[in-house]
């Protein structure tokens, strides 16, 4: 069931990996009728083309020629965010731990973030009165959106995280350990905590959800609920 009023909002939802954030903004965009869009999907793709390209990912310059030049579209849907790289389609293919690493390595560059956040932002700008879009990633509360009217701040203990990744990689078929998915979210998690620009953090005003002893559905309904009673207000 969706909300009672779910016109032309930008919801915000930050979190860690493998806090289900991902999951829990694909199914809140399809109850309220709005595009989802996954910005780490977008980082992805910049990681999928530095590696393509052999560019050094701690190389600010060559990172930022590559941003210069990269022919970057995204397109948001409700069940999902399909990306494209100099015309090809790369949705299925930015998944893997190693685009994972690369992401989590540009997304430390000032250059990348700043192109991204163009990109970002001109999906909220086509946001119309009839309209709605769900964004999830690390900085949409804090930086990409700081005035969404609703914003969540989704996470759960590590222990949770790894497994829900570890889960997530072997339905692709991917050869993965615990040890090594364990290893994978603490690199991340030390990575978005601390870089320079746009570092992990709740926004001020966001609402806090532990999903560790939650389902999607309960997830999502809490969710929902708190998106009717800002509409309500």
């Amino acid at each position: 069931m969706a909300a009672r009023t779910t016109t032309g909002l930008i919801v915000a939802i930050d979190g860690p990996a493998g806090s289900g954030k991902s999951s829990a903004a694909r199914l809140l965009a399809k109850r309220l009728g709005y595009l989802y869009l996954d910005t780490g999907a977008l980082y992805r793709a910049v990681g999928w083309k530095a590696l393509k390209e052999k560019a050094d990912l701690r190389d600010e310059e060559a990172l930022r020629g590559l941003c210069a030049g990269l022919d970057l579209v995204a397109t948001p849907h409700r069940d999902g965010t399909k990306v494209y790289v100099d015309g090809r389609d790369i949705t299925g293919e930015i998944r893997t731990p190693e685009v994972s690493r690369a992401a989590a390595a540009v997304a430390a560059a000032p250059a990348v973030r700043r192109r991204l956040l163009e990109v970002q932002r001109a999906v909220g700008k086509n946001v119309g009165p009839e309209g709605g879009v769900v964004v999830e990633g690390r900085d949409i509360g804090t930086v990409v959106f700081p005035e969404a009217p609703v914003k969540f701040f989704l996470d759960a203990s590590t222990e949770i995280r790894v497994k829900r990744r570890y889960r997530e990689l072997k339905q692709q078929g991917l050869a993965v350990d615990l040890t090594g998915t364990r290893r994978e979210i603490d690199m991340r998690d030390l990575s978005d905590a601390s870089r320079e620009v746009a570092p992990l953090r709740p926004a001020e005003d966001a609402i806090r959800i532990d999903s560790t002893a939650l389902g999607q559905e309960e997830v999502v309904a809490a969710m929902v609920a708190a998106i009717e009673e800002k509409a309500g207000r």
